[in-house]
């Protein structure tokens, strides 16, 4: 399948090679798409930087036009979108469709916003003087998108910058180009024109990025994945002044306060860390419940955890998909492992799961430690899988010096009655992004992005128009 997408066309790599597309609840091969190098990265970003002058001088109710028939586009055919997001990704298809419906939410968003581009006159010292300042289009931009959700990833970059008049190169996350090739078949279907979006697929990224942060047409990056890419990344892109915007890691602690409702704190737990499959930069990692509330907390964590059903995402009733892939589960098995062996319990979970051709895919137990301390790995690392760590603490007065003892700044998570230490908390967490008894704090309309190691941008909400303009500005005499 040809899943490069260049110029307006569909096309194979330079070298020819291709590389396959996994099903990770089955192992099966569901495709093969073209295995991209750097010289396809080089063409995609001639193509994108040749329609650049066009595109950005389209108005922006051109643009809005355009992306407001993405949108129906993608809404009509979210079925389709949602069954082959699971196929392809893992997750629950029901958690598919959801997907599928927030990433059109970007679109619909920045469709709204692209006709809300404004500038302003400004004041000056000088009677016979006037500023003007306008917002327009950085220019090409580099886009790079993760597997965990491969569908809202991309739209969440690529809505605003098409609004805001930017011409692009995405290349996908290596498990999920499927997906990714799904979405541009709704961008040019809408009508975006040849050139304006293109679309470089590779089995190995190292190329592909090394091109993006050092030709100099590219003005702008954005990288959604791990820290650590995500600092190489930014690094690179440092030596050639590019803008970056990048959202990576988080390590969210999630609080459960003395005056909170326990059953429904381990509730809106349960239901939030195991979202997709636990594969989420948002995700609680470290839920510090206060010792007069961890036996009821602990209790009713642990029985929502042990009803779900980890399976194929195409079966009724499965509530867990798949990991990503085999090193992913070994990585969430040495953080258990490592738990245990330093004094942890596991009243739920804690092995990888082999039963009912489950030993075909990439499956965890969903999991629930308790007693856990700061000497364990999972109370540093993020782990990215569907393991939940309760941590009991005693002075309230102390926990949110714990909560920020961490280099992530991305998501917390706060419950409480008070509406007083609710504030108090918002104000006091060095994180970008607060749930207060909310374990959805996220939409289209909103900034999303974290602080420290978590990051630096925003995606959505009006910031997310801002991190693809530049402002111009125009001293005007009038004599």
């Amino acid at each position: 399948m040809l899943a490069m997408f260049r110029n307006g066309e569909w096309v194979g790599a330079a070298s020819g090679r291709t590389f396959p597309v996994l099903n990770p609840a089955t192992g099966d091969e569901i495709g093969t798409v073209p295995d991209g190098g750097a010289a396809d990265a080089t063409a995609a970003i001639d193509a994108a930087d040749a329609a650049f002058a066009a595109w950005s001088a389209t108005t922006p109710y051109q643009r809005a036009d355009i992306l407001l028939s993405a949108w129906r586009l993608m809404t009509e055919r979210a079925e389709d979108l949602a069954l082959l997001m699971t196929t392809e990704q893992g997750k629950p298809l029901r958690a598919s469709r959801f997907e599928v419906g927030y990433g059109a939410d970007f679109i619909r968003w920045y469709a709204e916003e692209a006709r809300r581009l404004t500038g302003e006159w400004l004041p000056s010292g000088r009677p016979d003087q006037r500023f003007l300042t306008v917002r327009q289009a950085v220019g090409v931009v580099a886009m790079v998108t993760p597997w965990n959700y491969p569908m809202s990833m991309l739209t969440r970059k690529m809505a605003p910058a098409l609004a805001a008049g930017c011409t692009l190169v995405l290349k996908p996350a290596e498990a999920t180009p499927l997906s990714a090739r799904a979405i541009f078949e709704v961008f040019t279907d809408a009508g975006v024109p040849p050139g304006v979006i293109n679309l470089v697929t590779a089995r190995d990224p190292v190329p592909i990025g090394e091109v993006f942060t050092s030709d100099a047409r590219v003005a702008k990056l954005t990288f959604t994945g791990s820290t650590a890419v995500g600092r190489l990344l930014a690094s690179k892109a440092g030596a050639s002044l590019q803008r970056v915007s990048v959202e990576l890691g988080g390590h969210a602690p999630f609080i459960v306060y003395p005056d909170a409702d326990p059953l429904n704190a381990a509730k809106g737990a349960a239901a939030l860390k195991f979202l997709n499959a636990g594969q989420a930069c948002i995700s609680p990692n470290r839920l510090y419940v206060h010792r007069s509330a961890a036996e009821p907390f602990i209790d009713t964590l642990t029985k929502r955890v042990g009803g779900l059903v980890a399976g194929n995402g195409m079966d009724d009733g499965v509530g867990v998909g798949p990991l990503v892939d085999e090193g992913a589960v070994a990585k969430v098995a040495a953080q258990v492992d490592d738990a245990r062996t330093k004094g942890a319990s596991v009243p739920v979970g804690g092995h990888r799961l082999t039963e009912n051709g489950l030993d075909r895919g990439f499956f965890y137990a969903p999991t629930v430690l308790t007693e856990v301390t700061p000497d364990m790995t999972v109370y540093r690392e993020e782990t990215f899988g569907p393991v939940a760590p309760v941590v009991v603490y005693d002075d309230v007065d102390e926990v949110i010096e714990l909560a920020n003892d961490t280099h992530y700044g991305l998501a917390a998570y706060v419950y409480t009655d008070s509406m007083k230490t609710a504030l108090g908390a918002f104000e006091a967490l060095r994180f970008g992004i607060i749930g207060i008894n909310d374990v959805n704090p996220t939409s289209a309309s909103v900034p999303f992005g974290g602080m420290k190691d978590s990051g630096i941008g925003r995606e959505g909400g009006h910031e997310g128009l801002d991190e693809y303009l530049e402002v111009k500005t125009a001293g005007i005499s009038l004599r």
